[in-house]
């Protein structure tokens, strides 16, 4: 078995080969392939590695598969006593990436 511990986009994302998770948006096209090199921590089959904060020569090679927006969030304000109010809905713009592999130097 093999997973690690990523950074991507400001989130720490557990991922394993052959999975695909959603991200922030990235720049690259759908099709795209992209690689994520701060992984802060490995496992592979029985051996932990722990990075100090990330693991050198470590990446994870992904293909953006599609962008889409993300659930929407309904942001409310109000001031009482004033007959102010604000409502506004926001949907985060995200990529769904495919993690094809996680490649290593150090083992």
């Amino acid at each position: 078995m093999m997973y690690a511990i990523l950074e991507a986009s400001g989130k720490q994302i557990w991922v394993k080969p052959g999975q695909f998770y959603d991200i922030n948006k990235v720049t690259a096209q759908p099709g795209d392939k992209i690689r994520l090199d701060r992984i802060l921590f490995l496992r592979k089959h029985e051996t932990l590695i722990i990075g100090k904060p990330c693991i050198p020569k470590t990446y994870a090679t992904c293909k953006v598969l599609k962008h889409l927006k993300g659930r929407k969030i309904t942001v409310f304000k109000m001031k009482p006593k004033k007959n102010i109010h604000s409502k506004h809905g926001h949907r985060q713009q995200i990529s769904r990436i495919l993690i094809e592999s996680i490649k290593t130097q150090t083992t």
